[in-house]
């Protein structure tokens, strides 16, 4: 049986690169580094906003990101990072093809 993997797709209405670049350097590790678990991340321009897809280890693995450094630190606000919550879809995903 395949490992479970959980995917989750953020999209930020009006978010533009450069909040993205300024809201990803305060939650990830360091340029070109994964958070913990997470073993997938995409993002790009979309219609009306920007959407990043971050694919992690486990449904767990998402959550312990989410409430110990992505939450808190938005909530702290990021300068020039992304003004309001994004838009959440949560996808427990059944296939990885790589």
């Amino acid at each position: 049986m395949e490992a479970a993997h959980y995917g989750v797709v953020h999209f930020f209405p009006g978010g533009t690169k450069e909040q993205y670049e300024a809201s990803i350097a305060a939650v990830h590790p360091g340029e070109g580094l994964l958070p913990e678990g997470q073993t997938f991340h995409a993002a790009g321009p979309s219609a009306g906003g920007w959407t990043i897809m971050a694919v992690h280890e486990s449904k767990e693995s998402w959550e312990k990101f989410r409430d110990s450094i992505l939450m808190p630190r938005m909530q702290a606000g990021i300068e020039g990072g992304f003004e309001s919550p994004p838009e959440e879809t949560v996808v427990d995903l059944y296939k990885i093809i790589t």
